[in-house]
């Protein structure tokens, strides 16, 4: 009996052990598969967008995403100010729609904790005429229209000052207005109107500087475009946006992996004719 029973204490500590080797081997597999467990828990991430044409792209997005395990819903926007405040309080997940300069002057006014985390496409502002097919051939005291809110008047200068028909005093910046201008050898009459108005006016100037999504929305066309800013290191690129708490998560990882990618791309190219240009 004595025998018996040292068998069975044996055989008890053996199973025991081997019970302890198999559930510590689970923890350590489990762990190993943490962040992808993560990312395809079956959250739903939303994210913020703006209305128009950006909601074609991102339902490709959407799609690319969910073979990642990844659920996107998007939530629509018609005001600007408002995904940054809804990401803030935690009411959306990312948005997608601004560039850095428009983050700056949000987090400045508002104190937001707000960090990109992968470019998604600029929208390069031009400079188009239906009058002209070069910027050379602007007359002497031809009409430029500009739009007339900060940041894009800024931008509008800036790219007059890069083809060389104006130049800006020194040390001007991105918010440059028409005060800025220290030589105007052409004497060019510089007209502020609404960005939204600008691109319209075209027919009544003899170029405009357009936001290009304005000029979509007016009819104008890339043949139509006499300079444009240039792409590389363009202050102006857009990108996804998350909390700064959230920057690591490894669905941030798959989420901008969801946007870069040849199948959104040709689906931007689609709805964007070539206005907008992929920026990553």
């Amino acid at each position: 009996m004595t025998n018996a029973l040292t068998v069975l204490l044996s055989t008890t500590r053996i199973t025991r052990r081997a019970g302890l080797a198999a559930l510590l081997g689970a923890v350590v597999a489990f762990a190993g598969m943490a962040p992808e467990a993560a990312r395809a828990e079956g959250k739903t991430l939303k994210v913020g967008i703006m209305s128009g044409e950006d909601e074609d792209v991102w339902r490709v997005v959407t799609a690319e995403a969910a073979k990642k395990g990844l659920t996107i819903e998007t939530v629509v926007f018609n005001d600007y100010t408002q995904p940054n405040e809804a990401l803030s309080q935690g009411d959306i997940d990312a948005n997608a729609f601004q560039h850095q300069p428009y983050l700056d002057n949000q987090i400045k006014t508002n104190g937001y904790k707000i960090v990109p985390v992968g470019f998604t496409a600029v929208w390069p502002i031009g400079l188009y005429s239906k009058k002209v097919k070069a910027v050379g051939e602007l007359a002497e005291g031809a009409s430029i229209g500009v739009p007339n809110d900060p940041s894009n008047e800024g931008r509008a200068l800036n790219l007059l000052a890069h083809e060389g028909l104006i130049k800006l005093k020194d040390g001007t910046g991105i918010l440059a207005t028409i005060a800025d201008i220290a030589e105007n050898p052409k004497n060019l009459e510089i007209r502020e109107l609404d960005a939204g108005i600008v691109g319209r006016s075209i027919d009544d100037l003899d170029a405009a500087v357009v936001n290009t999504d304005w000029a979509l929305k007016s009819g104008l066309t890339p043949a139509e475009r006499i300079a444009q800013e240039p792409v590389e290191g363009n202050a102006y690129r857009n990108f996804i946006a998350v909390r700064e708490e959230d920057k690591d998560q490894p669905w941030v990882k798959d989420l901008v992996a969801a946007y870069q990618n040849p199948t959104v791309k040709a689906e931007f190219d689609r709805v964007y004719k070539g206005t907008g240009l992929a920026a990553y």
